[in-house]
């Protein structure tokens, strides 16, 4: 009987692997350099802390079910409820603010599968807990623009709205709550032509020209801040609009500051979901075509919809898969997972390969050692195969000098050192 990996899920190989860890490895360097510390929440929670977010009809989204006590659970469709949760039950008067954490786990949806998307998938992102707007802000999009540099992804274009400037309007024109958010789901899916019928078409979901008008002008406004006066003309008869325009405003003076250059102002970035309350973004890169978007956040008050204080929170997610997909094209070849290959020539000399190999692992040199007694030519042919840089030669002759012979297999070169040097000789040389 032959057995296939689950619909929607995938297995990753040696060398996908090591990309992954090396992205990883470079994401948690730059986090913990702004402050950051990592957390873990379980992969399963209680099924209602997902209805709680994001209503029922989640439910049909994800793996749910019940365990042998009748208790109803879901396997984490996303790990910003997680992180909510964790806050609430662990940190929120135990710890001072502002809070820095982030994480790195595996999501699973019950979605269809496609292309760039899996029922398995997984996010690295950051939670900013109880820092002030728009400092705070400003430091998070810092440090995902810092992230995107640092794996030398220079196509990466940074969206940011503020979405009080458009509840403003809602609020002058009196759109009830279920109005605005079937327009701004409407918004988050991009739909240009779907959105105009919605907001002035025949049938419109809103019955007032005047706003649904100001809302495509607004939306269609995509630039650098020179368009920030455009705005401002646009909503100067709207008085519930111009404190957000001004939180934006010093949100791009505060991005000078912090170094960050490669952003856009963009109106139509909605992100969909209500309790997003201020400052958003979305990171796009073009050329991923229909998923384009391979990180999403912003400020929200998460944790008052689970029963706590009104702390804000600021936060963001890389979709860790499209992220892999957007390096595919711009990492280098990968080296040999090892650094140093042991061949010894004969069986009389193994024992001895044995001992040098561990001293090597031993003092952080990642080797290997010939388990299968290769003929002299073959283990050659290994070490080219897994493009190690060092073949390292156990001889009787060699030995009877206390010495091997050491051959950078990208030169040629080789040379005898004493065994007693041998570590100090392959860390001084490494990646000669």
């Amino acid at each position: 009987m032959k057995f296939k990996k689950p619909r929607g899920t995938r297995d990753f190989l040696f060398d996908e692997m090591r990309q992954r860890k090396k992205t990883e490895n470079i994401l948690r360097n730059v986090f913990e350099n702004y402050g950051f510390q990592e957390i873990k929440t379980p992969l399963f929670e209680e099924l209602k802390l997902f209805i709680t977010k994001s209503g029922e009809e989640i439910v049909n989204q994800l793996y749910n079910f019940k365990d042998k006590s009748n208790r109803e659970l879901a396997l984490r469709p996303e790990l910003t409820a997680p992180v909510a949760r964790l806050y609430l039950n662990e940190l929120e008067k135990t710890t001072s603010k502002p809070i820095k954490l982030y994480y790195y786990g595996s999501c699973f949806r019950y979605e269809r599968p496609q292309k760039g998307r899996f029922r398995q998938f997984w996010q690295f992102g950051c939670e900013l807990i109880g820092a002030k707007s728009p400092q705070g802000e400003a430091e998070v999009i810092a440090m995902c623009n810092d992230s995107l540099n640092q794996l030398d992804i220079t196509t990466a274009d940074i969206n940011i709205n503020h979405l009080g400037i458009i509840r403003g309007l809602f609020n002058h024109f009196d759109i009830n709550e279920d109005k605005q958010r079937e327009i701004m789901t409407i918004i988050d899916k991009g739909d240009e032509d779907l959105l105009k019928d919605s907001l002035i078409g025949d049938n419109p979901i809103i019955d007032n020209k005047e706003l649904g008008n100001l809302l495509l002008e607004l939306i269609n406004l995509v630039g650098d801040k020179s368009i920030l006066s455009k705005i401002e003309k646009l909503i100067a008869d709207y008085p519930e609009s111009h404190e957000s325009l001004n939180e934006l405003e010093n949100l791009v003076s505060l991005l000078n500051s912090f170094g960050v250059e490669n952003y856009t102002i963009n109106l139509s970035v909605a992100r969909g979901l209500d309790y997003y309350t201020g400052i958003v973004f979305e990171v796009y890169i073009y050329e991923l075509g229909a998923q384009k978007q391979i990180c999403g956040g912003g400020t929200y008050n998460l944790i008052k919809i689970f029963g706590g204080n009104g702390i804000t929170s600021t936060g963001f997610a890389f979709g860790f898969d499209r992220l892999m997909n957007a390096l595919k094209d711009r990492q280098n070849e990968l080296d040999s997972h090892i650094t140093a290959y042991v061949a010894p020539i004969n069986k009389s000399v193994q024992n001895k390969a044995f001992e040098i190999t561990q001293t090597l692992r031993r003092n952080n040199i990642a080797s290997e050692v010939d388990l299968n007694n290769k003929k002299f030519k073959k283990l050659i042919n290994h070490a080219n195969n897994i493009k190690v840089p060092y073949l390292i030669i156990v001889g009787p002759k060699d030995l009877s000098e206390n010495k091997v012979t050491v051959k950078n297999m990208k030169t040629g070169n080789q040379r005898q050192i004493e065994i007693n040097n041998l570590i100090n000789y392959i860390k001084n040389s490494y990646p000669n």
